[in-house]
């Protein structure tokens, strides 16, 4: 099973976004935070900019949609070429539709879960996602205390790929440091998130790396 890292550019100096995504070349996609000032108490940037800064890498990028109305935006950024788009399951009115739609344009799509949103109404539409995003924080803010009550949600979403057959990825978001990583990676997460932890490091390309390999032996030693 191969563990992903994909850093949080959010609390970075986001003036120098090139210049800070340059500081992880051995990240596996750069994680772009937008956010709406509706969906969440906080506002970030958008397709613009997004697009500019794919000029300065070659990181694919991972989408995180914390706005509303995603299912007119979401194919936007799949047409921008993004490798994945993760949609808000509150935020969406079709998400089936939305996820098809996502891929159909080239993208990989991915559903997003806030803390207090169950997994469960989403099982017989599991097929449609390639990867489930499980909040461990309350969206909208950079650098919150990793939620632990979380970690049952990840086991159970992995159980239910399991029995329905599908090869998914479960990535979790907030407060992921080499601290939380092994655990989210025993529950059965593979895909990480981590914005302070990394860019706060001395070097972030080697906590990359370290987070990386913390989540690989602790997903081996389960």
């Amino acid at each position: 099973m191969s563990m992903r890292i994909t850093p949080s550019v959010l609390n970075t100096d986001l003036a120098d976004l090139a210049g800070e995504v340059a500081r992880i070349p051995s990240a596996d996609a750069v994680h772009i935070d937008v956010m709406d000032n509706h969906f969440v108490p906080n506002l970030t940037l958008g397709l613009p900019v997004v697009s500019s800064l794919q000029r300065h890498t070659k990181l694919p990028f991972d989408i995180h949609l914390m706005i509303e109305d995603a299912d007119s935006w979401a194919p936007q950024y799949a047409e921008a070429g993004c490798e994945s788009v993760t949609f808000h399951a509150e935020a969406t009115s079709a998400p089936v539709r939305l996820a098809r739609e996502i891929r159909r344009l080239g993208s990989a799509a991915s559903l997003a879960l806030r803390p207090a949103t169950p997994i469960e109404p989403f099982a017989d539409l599991i097929a449609e996602f390639d990867q489930v995003l499980i909040m461990t924080v309350e969206p909208g803010f950079g650098g919150q205390k990793f939620l632990d009550i979380m970690l049952p949600k990840i086991r159970r979403t992995r159980a239910i790929a399991a029995a329905s057959g599908v090869e998914l990825a479960i990535q979790v978001d907030g407060g992921v440091s080499v601290d939380t990583i092994g655990r989210c990676a025993e529950a059965g997460a593979d895909v990480f998130v981590a914005g302070t932890a990394v860019f706060r490091a001395t070097d972030p390309d080697e906590m990359v790396t370290t987070l990386r390999q913390t989540a690989m032996q602790a997903a081996h030693s389960h």
